[in-house]
């Protein structure tokens, strides 16, 4: 081997260490019995040299594979679907008052809607607890009380807030999970009232339609918009 043949083999080996553009010399012997291990030390210590040239961070980059993705965790990794298949794929939340506070009123105010009915007064509660005018927490906007009357009627029904149907209940606690893991709040166009829809409500005068979904009609402060019927 020549010592031009073992400069171009070289070569080969410092692609890693471009970036540090390390300056290499050709050996100037053209014997051809020249010392091949003299010529491999020159070589792999010029290696050396250049790799010891490149930003540690650089180095890193170039040599540590991919990272394969990450899957998409929580209630955004399920598409809304608003079915029985949604709600069955939703994970089990941890038990906390204020997912009992929005189970309840998912529950007691519409468990005889389907589904996209339920996760619209999901909607109603948490856009509440976004909006100045109501309680910070989701809790304090199920419970809140005033002018002798209740925000959500089965707070002041004057009946025990037992749960008959075990089933709805799950149902209930799956949709509220989700919407507390961060589900988008599509339904309702920001609503923070709704109403039976066969219910006269002289409070709606001022407030906006956004939407009426199973037998519910959802309404927000401001002027009319459009308005979106399911």
């Amino acid at each position: 081997m020549t010592s031009l043949t073992s400069w171009m083999g070289g070569l080969a080996l410092l692609a890693l260490a471009h970036a540090a553009q390390a300056e290499t010399r050709v050996s100037q012997s053209n014997d051809p019995t020249a010392a091949i291990d003299t010529n491999l030390a020159t070589l792999l210590g010029t290696e050396r040299a250049a790799l010891g040239a490149i930003d540690t961070g650089r180095f890193a980059e170039l040599v540590t594979p991919p990272a394969a993705p990450v899957a998409a965790s929580g209630a955004g990794a399920v598409p809304l679907t608003y079915d029985a298949a949604w709600v069955q794929a939703l994970p089990t939340a941890a038990p906390s008052a204020q997912l009992d506070c929005l189970t309840k009123a998912i529950y007691f105010e519409s468990r005889g809607e389907p589904i996209k009915g339920q996760a619209a007064v999901a909607e109603v509660v948490l856009n509440r607890v976004d909006a100045p005018q109501f309680p910070k927490t989701i809790c304090g906007v199920v419970n809140q009380r005033g002018g002798g009357s209740c925000q959500f009627s089965f707070i002041c029904d004057g009946r025990p807030d037992s749960v008959a149907d075990r089933n709805a209940w799950a149902m209930a606690q799956k949709i509220a999970s989700a919407f507390l893991e961060g589900a988008p709040r599509d339904l309702t166009q920001g609503a923070t009232y709704f109403h039976a829809a066969g219910a006269r409500s002289g409070w709606t005068a001022g407030f906006a339609k956004t939407a009426r979904i199973g037998q519910h009609v959802f309404y927000r402060k401001g002027r009319a918009i459009v308005t979106a019927m399911n």
